[in-house]
């Protein structure tokens, strides 16, 4: 099976977090969020026109939850705090 977190885009800016996948093409991202959070750490698909895998992770990058095949215009609300969000396009 292929590592799903090679090749991550960092998202480390204001804009790159804000931006995320709207209105691009497949990618894979990253985003640091500081601290472990609940809240901070929604994700949304408005303006992502194709489904994604999403990975919530720790303080110590293990995987606490994870939503596979989001879809378009869908909302996802981790079950548990997490520091990192990964966000795989689906090809």
């Amino acid at each position: 099976m292929k590592n799903p977190f090679k090749n991550l885009e960092e998202c480390n800016s204001f804009f790159k977090k804000f931006r995320g996948l709207m209105f691009s093409k497949k990618r894979n991202l990253i985003f640091d969020l500081g601290k472990e959070t609940r809240l901070g750490a929604i994700i949304h698909m408005f303006f992502v026109f194709y489904p994604i895998d999403v990975y919530w992770l720790d303080e110590k990058k293990e995987i606490v939850d994870k939503r596979e095949s989001l879809k378009p215009f869908m909302i996802a609300i981790p079950q548990k705090k997490a520091r990192y969000i990964v966000e795989i396009s689906k090809r």
